[in-house]
């Protein structure tokens, strides 16, 4: 086994990275339960799902961590759970608004502005959409494919794999892991789109939210685990990363990786426990709000 073959500073450098991710998981044992007792029953299971993201990625990379031929299914299961939590995201901004009702009366004269990314943010010439429930249900579809469409891709590369057709570290174009990578590439900006877009519209009504802060923990999430993952491996697909036996370049580019989630994941566990503990009044209806200006308006 690999900690077999470790020196006192690894042994101690695996102590506290799964020290670390057992912590990460008390937190985020301790918030689920205070979410449960005192968020309404409507957003509490989409606001566990998100808080879990981070305690989920960190424990599958302390499996791989230890387990190095788990790595393949360690990073599929991470991805496919922050697939499901890119939905929840999209789901909880609509819930913050108050439920679709809400939001579609509060913005029924408004347009979404579709130029933003990661598909459209350079072409600014798009025209704005107007907000209706059929845009709204091709917003939830655009990132349901996703959480959909993940686990469908993940059972099939693991059928190829017990086949001798799926090399995680193949790119070459005769191999299905190219083909499958960019499907899941394409299928992976098409819902982060639909994210965007809820986002530039709802900023503003759900600030008093922090909606801003929870947004830039699920970016970083989606930066670490994805980009920062990638540029890793393809620096030791190009054996700029050196191998160090027992460990190949590859593996131990994906040890690296491992690695740093364990601890990026445990500082935004923390994080996020900050920004979701935080009580927040519901929005008020739409009609209140009208009154109120009236009101305002209205000369002593």
């Amino acid at each position: 086994s690999l900690s077999a073959g470790l020196d006192l500073p690894g042994k101690f450098l695996f102590a506290i990275l799964t020290l670390m991710t057992l912590i990460a998981n008390l937190v985020f044992i301790e918030e689920a339960v205070y979410i449960y007792r005192k968020i309404p029953s409507t957003k509490r299971s989409i606001i566990i799902w998100i808080n879990a993201a981070a305690p989920v990625i960190a424990s599958t990379s302390c499996i791989g961590m230890w387990i190095p031929r788990s790595s393949m299914f360690t990073d599929f299961t991470a991805a496919v759970f922050f697939a499901i939590v890119i939905h929840k995201f999209l789901m909880m901004m609509i819930s913050e608004c108050g439920g679709q009702k809400l939001l579609l009366k509060r913005f029924e004269n408004g347009h979404f502005k579709i130029s933003t990314g990661p598909c459209c943010c350079c072409c600014l010439c798009l025209p704005r959409v107007r907000i209706t429930r059929r845009t709204l249900f091709w917003l939830k579809l655009g990132t349901f494919q996703f959480a959909f469409l993940r686990p469908v891709f993940m059972f099939l590369s693991i059928v190829l794999w017990t086949n001798g057709n799926y090399t995680l570290y193949n790119l070459s174009p005769k191999g299905a892991a190219i083909w499958i990578s960019c499907f899941v590439g394409v299928l992976t900006i098409i819902a982060l789109w639909p994210v965007g877009i809820m986002f530039q519209q709802v900023r503003t009504l759900l600030s008093c939210k922090n909606i801003i802060t929870k947004f830039a923990l699920y970016q970083f999430i989606l930066i670490l685990n994805h980009l920062q993952a990638a540029i890793i491996n393809i620096l030791a697909m190009q054996r700029i990363i050196p191998c160090a036996p027992p460990l190949s370049s590859s593996a131990r580019g994906a040890h690296i990786t491992q690695q740093l989630l364990i601890m990026e994941m445990f500082l935004i566990t923390l994080i996020s426990r900050v920004v979701y503990r935080r009580r927040y009044n519901d929005l008020e209806p739409p009609d209140c709000t009208a009154k109120e200006d009236g009101d305002d308006k209205q000369t002593p």
